[in-house]
């Protein structure tokens, strides 16, 4: 009897290969198909191609409302963003891609976890790192970090003539100008002719989510988001799930050009990479959360927050999500989002997202404390700011003292 191995399988060029490969190697092959809302994909004809190639079995299993509500809004409540721009969507969906394979290859019995991730890139840290963590003991075989599959594989044309020879069905004739990667969080852009920083890429990429901001209507149209306790819950009142939420927005998100980014970032493994990168309803999101901390958490806790997040957003592009550091993380910032209950307008414009109008029952801000107009002084007296600063300044006129400075 052979051995089985569990696939993650998306139904394009390399994991169809794999398919093949690993039956060449001896092993039943149980493809697994993690639906994360992917915008542009027949799923059943993928999960019937990997049967025809001859898979054990090819299964989808639907994952969009968790990655939405257990992975991405806490990730959102953090504000964490890679090197401050990128938004995570791909590295947010790998821990539960690892999690919803290592499930399957329990049930199938499985020896082995396969991926397609190349051993240049992030995913194979992240699926493998998540994968361990849950299971120590798992079996990852990465054949793009093989010689032998390398050997077999050094390019896209050795691909498609072994698919020829094995009659595996594949769309792509010949090399795209780039290679994506989408779920109902953003799309990603990357590779061929991107590679080149100096290329624009808006000429290139056939965007899947957003229209340019120059092709964007030319009125303002706005929207308001509900949250409770941090937690997207609502749009323009009507309560929906995490995953409805974001693809209500990335279709209002995405008409109105908003989310598209463009970056070189630095990759867990060492070199740059240039990425373009949309993601209209995440990006929405973040906005209207951000609004409403404004109102309802202390400076102190957000400042605080504020220097962890670019930890948080690190540990997650790297695909350090299954931790006790990462554990201690969630837990803090469930604390902290509390209060952050009620609801943001946003207008959206042609690209740019602003903020129209906020509102909570939790709110801290004080008008009658803020105002700059004459008004009753008990909570706040002008005369106290005297003492404050000059308390404040004792360090200071001592440093002036023992060593002057020329101005």
């Amino acid at each position: 009897m052979a051995d089985s191995v569990v696939l993650a399988y998306s139904g394009g060029l390399d994991t169809s290969v794999l398919v093949g490969w690993l039956m060449d190697k001896g092993y039943d092959v149980h493809c697994l198909y993690v639906d994360l809302g992917q915008p542009c994909e027949d799923i059943e004809a993928i999960l019937q191609k990997a049967l025809d190639i001859g898979a054990k079995t090819s299964i989808a299993i639907d994952v969009q409302e968790e990655l939405c509500r257990d992975f991405a809004f806490p990730v959102l409540q953090w504000q964490a963003k890679y090197e401050n721009i990128y938004l995570l969507g791909t590295s947010i969906a790998r821990p539960l891609i690892s999690k919803i394979v290592l499930q399957r290859a329990r049930e199938v019995g499985a020896v082995a976890y396969v991926h397609g991730a190349t051993g240049k890139g992030n995913d194979q840290c992240r699926f493998q790192l998540a994968a361990e963590a849950l299971d120590p003991k798992v079996k990852v075989i990465a054949p793009w970090r093989m010689d032998e599959f390398r050997e077999l594989f050094p390019g896209r044309s050795e691909m498609l003539e072994y698919c020829e020879e094995k009659n595996i069905p594949v769309k792509a004739t010949a090399s795209k100008p780039y290679s994506s990667d989408e779920n109902c969080l953003h799309i990603s852009y990357e590779a061929g002719d991107l590679e080149d920083p100096n290329v624009d890429g808006i000429p290139i990429i056939d965007f899947g989510m957003t229209v340019s901001p120059q092709e964007a209507p030319d009125q303002e149209a706005l929207v308001k988001i509900g949250f409770e306790s941090g937690v997207p819950t609502s749009v323009n009142g009507t309560t929906m799930g995490a995953a409805e939420i974001v693809k209500a927005l990335n279709q209002l998100g995405g008409e109105n050009g908003v989310g598209r980014i463009d970056i070189v970032e630095n990759r867990f493994v060492g070199m740059k990479s240039r990425g373009v990168y949309e993601a209209p309803g995440m990006t929405c999101l973040y906005a209207a959360h951000q609004a409403l901390e404004q109102l309802t958490v202390d400076r102190d806790a957000a400042h605080f927050r504020d220097r962890l997040s670019p930890e948080v957003a690190e540990m997650v592009y790297n695909g350090f999500w299954y931790c006790a550091k990462m554990d201690a993380l969630m837990a803090f910032i469930n604390q902290l989002q509390q209060p952050v209950t009620g609801e943001v307008t946003l207008g959206l414009y042609k690209g740019n997202v602003r903020i129209v109008g906020r509102t909570s029952p939790n709110s801290l801000y004080d008008e009658a404390i803020a105002s700059m107009e004459a008004a009753d002084e008990a909570d706040y007296s002008q005369n106290d700011a005297e003492g404050f600063l000059r308390i404040l300044g004792v360090p200071l006129r001592v440093q002036g003292k023992a060593r002057p400075r020329n101005y």
